[in-house]
């Protein structure tokens, strides 16, 4: 995974509330087991007509937003379970979600996949939709290593809190499996030191 340091984006706005995974990614497309192609199909019910005309309405075609950043309503990623959600909002291109609730499971995948979950108030987030809405090309700035998100050359700042596990991963750009073998030498002097130990007595 790339490193997450601070990043910054303008913002594309989904003022909806308790979007849920089979909207984010619909269940007929699932039956994929890599990542890939998956950003194509993001929000497709929405995106699209039943009949595949573009849904100009719809605020990812409208071309007046754009960024990496997009700003949700309130419980985000709810509903089933599946990673796919997470992989679809990535491979569309998004770095950061930003809402006043996440479902659980939703943020450990977005997490365990480079998407940064940002969490705000309730009040923070009607700020950032003022904004965005008021100004297309308002910048939003996310500092991972500080825990802020704040809205560029403004006042309007607020901290967010995330898994102090996860943020090492994200800041140093590891997966699970990367994170282990950052610790190989610390592993294996734990053991050597364990092996002395063990002839000594």
């Amino acid at each position: 995974m790339e490193k997450f340091t601070t990043f910054q984006s303008r913002a594309i706005p989904l003022d909806i509330e308790n979007i849920d995974t089979d909207q984010i990614i619909p269940a007929r497309f699932l039956k994929a087991t890599d990542k890939q192609g998956f950003g194509d199909n993001v929000f497709r019910d929405w995106r699209f007509s039943k009949n595949g005309d573009l849904n100009t309405d719809f605020v990812l075609n409208d071309t007046t937003y754009l960024g990496s950043i997009l700003v949700a309503g309130d419980n985000f990623g709810c509903g089933s379970s599946r990673e796919h959600a997470a992989w679809a909002l990535a491979g569309y291109g998004f770095k950061v979600i930003v809402s006043s609730f996440f479902a659980d499971i939703f943020k450990g995948n977005a997490l365990n996949n480079g998407l940064l979950p940002v969490q705000v108030s309730a009040e923070f987030l009607k700020t950032l939709f003022s904004h965005i809405k008021s100004n297309p090309e308002t910048i939003i700035s996310v500092n991972l290593e500080q825990q802020t998100i704040s809205i560029k050359d403004t006042d309007f700042s607020e901290s967010f809190d995330i898994d102090p596990y996860k943020k090492t991963c994200l800041l140093n750009g590891y997966d699970d499996i990367d994170y282990l073998l950052s610790k190989k030498d610390d592993i294996l002097a734990f053991e050597a030191k364990a092996e002395n130990i063990a002839i000594e007595n």
